[in-house]
């Protein structure tokens, strides 16, 4: 899987990197919206005070292709590339026009990645719980690197799969470890890269079969020896 060609380019994580998560297109944004700096909470769907609950929860909204979002009242902003907080303080001072003092919280309900840890077929999608996820704290909700997985051959693939980011991570040392706090984004695909077959793992996949025809071959010949 994922294989790269020998003269292939890999990015450069950059050294100035986002230490929180990054708002993308098709997140789904889960929002509300106070006022008076948090005391009440506003019904910004205009419906009847049945929605509260709903609102205590967060109403969702899609960030779309064109990283734009479709809120109540101030209509289509664009806020896809920014973090949670900018994006919150961003939206209070668009709202400032219609109520006093706006208090706005955001999540992003759908903030996965996929990883799989160097054994080829087995993959986990795990679920980026915080803001500020890295490399090395996910691989260790997976389980960590299989037995066979090269610890020097990690790499992770993000944004658009018809022409993605490709990173190549090495954390088989210390000085590796410099790249292990890259914080992840959704969709992020960390593939570590497998072993290849050893003469050990042939002769321990094919003993059961050669034990069989070791069997065979020694009632053939007791046969053979029978009057």
């Amino acid at each position: 899987m994922f294989k790269t060609p020998d003269d292939f380019v890999y990015d450069v994580p950059s050294e100035v990197q986002s230490s929180e998560y990054v708002i993308s297109p098709n997140d789904i944004l889960s929002f509300r919206l106070f006022t008076n700096n948090g005391f009440k909470l506003i019904d910004v769907t205009n419906e009847n005070m049945q929605q509260v609950q709903q609102l205590n929860i967060g109403i969702q909204y899609l960030i779309e292709y064109d990283s734009i979002v479709n809120l109540p009242i101030i209509g289509r902003v664009k806020i896809a590339g920014k973090t949670l907080r900018e994006a919150e303080l961003y939206l209070e001072s668009l709202y400032e026009e219609v109520y006093i003092d706006p208090f706005i919280m955001l999540d992003i309900t759908n903030r996965r990645v996929t990883i799989f840890p160097g054994n080829e077929g087995l993959g986990r999608v795990i679920t980026l719980q915080n803001n500020n996820v890295m490399l090395l704290e996910a691989l260790a909700q997976a389980g960590g690197l299989t037995d066979r997985g090269k610890a020097n051959r990690i790499k992770l693939i993000r944004g658009d799969l018809r022409d993605p980011e490709v990173y190549l991570i090495d954390l088989s040392t210390i000085e590796g470890l410099k790249n292990a706090n890259i914080v992840l984004q959704a969709n992020d695909i960390i593939y570590v890269e497998p072993e290849g077959t050893t003469v050990r793992q042939v002769i321990n996949e094919s003993a059961p079969t050669l034990a069989f025809v070791t069997s065979l071959v020694t009632l053939f010949v007791i046969l053979q020896t029978l009057p």
